[in-house]
C-alpha cells in the first residue's frame, strides 16, 4: 500500500482489549502533516488508551500504526521519540529543583545526544542559554527563567513542559489533555501557546472539552465507547447529532 506524504501519522483498525473489555475498537485516524488534530470524547471514550497506543506506552491487541509511512506498531516508546514523535508531559519530565532555564537547557543537551553532562563546566553549558531563552520567550516564561520549576503555578509548569518538549525539536508533538485542571486564564494561555508552537510542527492532542479545541484544531476525531463517532472540522462535528448526544451533560455541564 502506497504512502501519502501528506499523512504523518496513521492508524489502521487499531484495537485494544483489556480482559474482554474493548477500550479501543477498529480506530482509523489519519493526521495530516503541519496541522493541529484533536482526539476528543466524553469520559470513558477511549481517548487516553488510544493515546497510549500511539506513543507506544501500550501495545495494541490488533491493528497497525504508521509514522511517516513506517510501521511503528512494535516500536518501544524511546524509539518512537527518536523518530521525532514526542509526547509532552511524559518524556519531558520537569526537574522541580532546577531553574526554568536549566530545565530547558537539559532538554537541549538531550537532543544533542550522550549524557546530561551534569559535571561539565558552566561555560560549556551556557552555550545553550540563548537557545533556551528563545524557547522560554516562545512560551511566555522568559521573566521566570531563574525561578525553580517547583515554584511555578500549574499552568506555567505546563508551559515549561511544552518548552522542554520543543527543545527536543520533534517533528510531531502529542499533548495529553494540556488544559486539564486549569483556570480559565491558564486555559486561554496554553491554547494560545499550542497555536503558536504549531506553526512548523504537527500537533495531536487529546481533550475532552469541545470548547478548548474549537478554535485550535484543523481536524477533530470524536471517540465514543472506543470507536470513531465522527471526524471533521469543529463546525461539522459539533453539529453532528451523535456527537451532541454523546456529549449531553458532559462537555458543557
Amino acid at each position: 500500500m502506497g504512502h501519502d506524504n501528506d499523512i504523518i501519522l496513521e492508524t489502521r483498525s487499531l484495537t485494544k482489549e483489556f480482559k474482554g473489555f474493548v477500550a479501543v475498537k477498529g480506530v482509523n485516524i489519519k493526521v495530516r502533516r503541519g496541522t493541529i488534530h484533536a482526539i476528543i470524547g466524553p469520559n470513558g471514550a477511549g481517548k487516553t488508551t488510544c493515546f497510549n497506543l500511539l506513543t507506544k506506552f501500550l501495545q495494541p491487541t490488533s491493528g497497525e500504526i504508521f509514522y511517516n509511512g513506517r510501521d511503528i506498531t512494535q516500536f518501544a516508546p524511546a524509539d518512537v521519540a527518536r523518530l521525532g514523535l514526542v509526547r509532552s508531559f511524559q518524556i519531558s519530565a520537569v526537574f522541580p529543583h532546577f531553574t526554568v532555564l536549566e530545565n530547558v537547557r537539559i532538554a537541549l543537551q538531550r537532543k544533542r545526544g550522550g549524557s546530561f553532562d551534569f559535571w561539565r563546566s558552566e561555560s560549556l553549558l551556557s552555550q545553550y542559554d540563548d537557545q533556551a531563552r528563545a524557547l522560554l520567550a516562545d512560551v511566555g516564561l522568559l521573566d521566570l527563567q531563574d525561578k525553580q520549576a517547583a515554584e511555578l503555578a500549574y499552568g506555567r509548569k505546563r508551559a515549561l513542559e511544552i518548552a522542554t518538549t520543543l527543545a527536543l525539536d520533534p517533528e510531531m508533538i502529542l499533548l495529553d489533555e494540556p488544559t486539564a485542571g486549569m483556570t480559565h486564564e491558564d486555559v486561554e494561555r496554553i491554547s494560545a501557546l499550542v497555536k503558536r508552537v504549531a506553526h512548523n510542527k504537527t500537533v495531536l492532542m487529546v481533550e475532552h472539552n469541545l470548547s478548548v479545541v474549537s478554535g485550535l484544531s484543523d481536524t477533530i476525531t470524536v471517540l465514543a465507547r472506543g470507536e470513531v463517532l465522527a471526524e471533521g472540522e469543529y463546525k461539522t462535528v459539533s453539529s453532528d447529532p451523535r456527537v451532541i448526544e454523546a456529549y449531553l451533560g458532559t462537555a458543557h455541564g
